[in-house]
């Protein structure tokens, strides 16, 4: 097994952990599904993979190493739902604790904030007139793709 990466909310360690760049995949950690974002190597433009409908923590590791190997995936941005005022909830401990997981993988891992994530993929893909039930199928990729595009955008400030 591999040696656990480094898990990070700081930008500067991260990029540096990635000095040489490389694609990186963006995650909406959700109970039932988590949504996966691209981007490029050169940190310019995420945009939505696909929703995994997650199982047992061991076939959902398996299959996202398979898909991190199959896209030549350097780092992982995964979403850290904060509450409002900043605080953490439960649901940011178990972020966490997919994040202290999946990093036997060996890649360096962001948690970054994903307050509204959720909200604007829906409001965006509304306003693309996607039907309902394209959306439910859609949202945790979109919104992954949101985490992520905030997350580059801050990295390349760094």
């Amino acid at each position: 097994m591999a040696e656990a990466g480094l898990i990070t909310l700081d930008k500067a360690a991260f990029a540096q952990a990635l000095a040489t760049g490389g694609r990186l995949l963006g995650m909406d950690v959700g109970s039932h599904t988590i949504g996966l974002a691209l981007c490029d190597a050169g940190w310019s433009i995420a945009s939505p993979a696909h929703t995994h409908k997650r199982g047992k923590f061991t076939k959902d590791k398996d299959a996202l190493a398979a898909f991190i190997q199959q896209q030549s995936v350097k780092g992982l941005v995964i979403g850290l739902p904060l509450n409002m005022n900043g605080s953490e909830s439960p649901r940011s401990q178990a972020s966490r604790a997919f994040a202290r997981n999946i990093a036997v993988l060996g890649l360096p891992v962001l948690l970054w904030d994903e307050r509204w994530s959720t909200v604007a993929a829906e409001r965006a893909m509304i306003a693309q007139d996607m039907s309902r039930a394209k959306r439910a199928e859609k949202i945790d990729a979109h919104a992954a793709a949101l985490i992520l595009q905030g997350a580059i955008d801050g990295l390349t400030m760094v």
